[in-house]
């Protein structure tokens, strides 16, 4: 490794490191989730308005795309709605583990957008989850409500994963992800009225502790490291990137236990299935990374 591949190295656990708090502070938020989302979107588009790479970018930015991007943003809202939601009713660590199962999704989603083969060895890491899932089900029948708002969050996060790889090979990152932000944030805008209709006793004013966690949130645990994030991925391979992003379940768990002592309400069932489910995440990886180690061999 090289100082400044060293330098990034260090950097991105850094930034993964505190992703892992997301969690933490949905938790510790005491709004509902979409109203929680709808203000994280909207500060953090707001903060990365200082950036000039972003302005540089939006500059060049194709609008043929911007349904594209505005279709995303969406997803990516139902996403967090879902992943906030997930630890509402249940808690950071179900909502953390259920974000693993994101490959078995990806699996076979990515052919169909791409139109390209099914991978014989992503499906069977992808199915071999299940069982895992199977495990956490059985024997936390009580959060069945967040298992599945966590499920559910994994396939809105693979659906935006999927599409964000072609657009990026397009556009400048930081410039699509303020756009979905936005579009997203504009989108939650526009349904807030019916939401607080549906759910008339929904407190859509944060106090003065969410307002300090919100903003944490949304600069500190987002749009910095975003930044910073991509600026280590210029000097990492694939693989190393991959490896190093899958400890963020780890890291929030981990966290959890912590802050929440959340070690206490779950049984062995769920950290058998919470353990498969995490192999077979690295092992995913690794066996990525030998795939293009290969093929850069070949060349």
């Amino acid at each position: 490794m090289t100082p400044a591949q060293r330098k990034a190295y260090y950097i991105l656990h850094l930034c993964v490191f505190i992703w892992g708090f997301t969690a933490i502070l949905g938790n510790l938020i005491s709004l509902q989730e979409t109203i929680l989302v709808w203000y994280r979107m909207g500060i953090t588009a707001v903060s990365l308005l200082v950036l000039p790479d972003l302005w540089r970018g939006l500059i060049h930015f194709k609008f043929k795309d911007l349904t594209k991007v505005a279709g995303v943003g969406v997803i990516v809202s139902f996403h967090w709605i879902t992943f906030y939601g997930a630890i509402k009713y249940a808690n950071v660590s179900v909502a953390l583990t259920c974000l693993a199962t994101i490959s078995l999704f990806t699996a076979f989603i990515e052919p169909l957008f791409f139109k390209t083969r099914i991978n014989k060895k992503e499906v069977l890491m992808g199915l071999a989850i299940i069982p895992a899932m199977y495990l956490i089900f059985y024997f936390n029948g009580h959060y069945v409500t967040g298992l599945v708002l966590g499920v559910l969050s994994a396939l809105f996060a693979s659906l935006f994963s999927v599409i964000n790889r072609k657009l990026v090979t397009q556009h400048e990152p930081l410039s699509i992800t303020f756009l979905e932000l936005t579009t997203g944030f504009i989108f939650l805008t526009i349904m807030m009225p019916f939401y607080l209709h549906l759910f008339p006793g929904s407190n859509w004013i944060p106090s003065d502790l969410d307002i300090v966690y919100l903003l944490i949130l949304s600069i500190g645990c987002t749009a910095i490291p975003f930044t910073l994030s991509l600026r280590s991925l210029r000097h990492l391979s694939a693989f190393t990137s991959n490896m190093t992003i899958n400890m963020e379940p780890i890291y929030g768990i981990l966290l959890a236990m912590l802050f929440f002592e959340e070690h206490k309400q779950l049984n062995m069932g769920f950290y058998i299935g919470a353990i498969i489910i995490l192999i077979i995440v690295f092992v995913n990886a690794w066996l990525h990374g030998l795939t293009n180690k290969s093929l850069e061999e070949s060349f």
